[in-house]
Order: C-alpha cells, then structure tokens, then sequence
C-alpha cells in the first residue's frame, strides 16, 4: 500500500472549502480521471474512474466527517483506498486543505504508475484544479453539514 499526502491553501472560508468537498458529484470537474462520483446515501459512494487506461468502480464509506474540520473514508469494494481530508482555516478568506491517501495499486500498469510517482503527481494536481475550481466560483455548488463518527451520521 502506497500513502500520498500533500496540501494546498486556497483562498476561501473553511466553510466554502469543507461545503465544496462535500459535493462529491462534482468531483469530476476536478479531479483527473474521475469520470463519476454517485452519492448513493449519507455515508457510501459509487466512483467511476480512468485508471492506466482502464475503468475502475469502487465503494468507498464515510468513516469520520466534521464540519469545517474532515472527511475520513475507506473503500468497501473494488480499488483498496482510504484517507482523510482535512481543513485547516488560515485566516477569515484562507484555507489548508490536506489530503491523506493510502491506495492498493492493481495490475501491473498501476503499480508502475505508482513507482513513477504518477499517482503523487495526479493528486497535486487534483488539489491545484479543487483549488482554482473554488476560487474561480467565490462559493460552494452546494454542502452537506452532517456529522459522520464511525461510519454512522449522527
């Protein structure tokens, strides 16, 4: 298993950040290679995705979400992931958004990519398009404020 962490700071309100990442539909508009994200209930996730050339599916589960402070998740199906999305505020319009992820690479062709760094360098990515897609916008496309601990909202 591969762990990538890195972070970046936008210019938003935690709030904004935190809502925006809340709308997992709207992944795909920046996020490389993602091609769909179904929110299927408050807590579980169908991802459809382009990966070294092949589709991919997975479930992934909420774990552990606090407004305006994490998004936590492990995969129930399909690609092994997990990680953790937190969000630190840096002043009233500034925001660090750090990501975590621990990824099982699949076949030959991802674990290549892994070892070239192509999976690093697709998630700095990811974070700089989050990042202009948000700024670009000034507000969220929507937010979900529930808490989740341990899988379950509360």
């Amino acid at each position: 298993m591969s762990r990538i962490s890195d972070d970046i700071e936008v210019r938003v309100p935690v709030s904004v950040a935190y809502n925006q990442w809340t709308q997992f539909e709207s992944f795909p508009q920046f996020m490389e290679g993602v091609e769909r994200v179904a929110q299927l209930d408050d807590t579980t996730l169908e991802w459809t995705a382009s990966i070294g050339g092949q589709t991919r599916q997975w479930r992934a589960r909420s774990t552990d979400q606090r407004p305006d402070e994490r998004v936590a998740w492990v995969s129930t199906s399909g690609a092994r992931n997990d990680g953790i999305v937190s969000f630190e505020p840096l002043g009233p319009d500034r925001t660090r958004v750090s990501l975590e992820l621990d990824i099982e690479p699949e076949g030959p062709v991802e674990s290549a990519g892994d070892a070239l760094g192509i999976v690093d360098r697709r998630v700095k990515g990811d974070l700089e398009r989050f990042r202009d897609f948000i700024e670009s916008r000034g507000t969220e496309t929507g937010a979900w404020r529930g808490t989740v601990e341990g899988g379950q909202v509360r």
